[in-house]
C-alpha cells in the first residue's frame, strides 16, 4: 500500500495544499496555515489534493470562516471530485463553491 504525504504550501499568491487532507493530516495544516497570511488573490488551488474525507471538509470551511472573520474572500480552485461529493452530501456545496473559470 502506497502512503499519500500532505503538504501545504503558498506558491505565488495562491495556496496550494498538496496530498491528502484526511483525519490523519488535517489538524497539522490548519495549525500550518494558520500562520499564514490568507492568499492575496484569496484562490487555494486543490489540484494537487490526492485524498479526501470528512476532516478535508471541515478544514475548508475553517478556511472559510477565517476569511469571513479577516474580511477577505476566499474560493477553491480544482475542487477534487470525492470533495465535491462529500460537500454535497453534507449540504454545504454552495459554502466551497469552485472558482469561476
Amino acid at each position: 500500500m502506497s502512503e499519500v504525504t500532505t503538504a501545504f504550501q503558498v506558491e505565488g499568491e495562491r495556496w496550494m495544499p498538496a496530498g491528502s487532507l484526511t483525519m490523519d493530516s488535517v489538524a497539522m495544516v490548519l495549525a500550518i496555515s494558520a500562520e499564514a497570511a490568507l492568499p492575496a488573490t484569496g484562490v487555494i488551488d486543490l489540484e494537487r489534493v490526492a485524498a479526501v474525507d470528512s476532516a478535508g471538509v471541515a478544514l475548508l470551511l475553517a478556511w472559510k470562516r477565517r476569511a469571513v472573520a479577516e474580511g477577505k474572500p476566499v474560493a477553491f480552485a480544482h475542487l477534487p471530485p470525492s470533495l465535491a461529493s462529500l460537500a454535497q452530501l453534507y449540504g454545504v456545496e454552495d459554502l466551497l463553491a469552485a472558482e469561476p473559470s
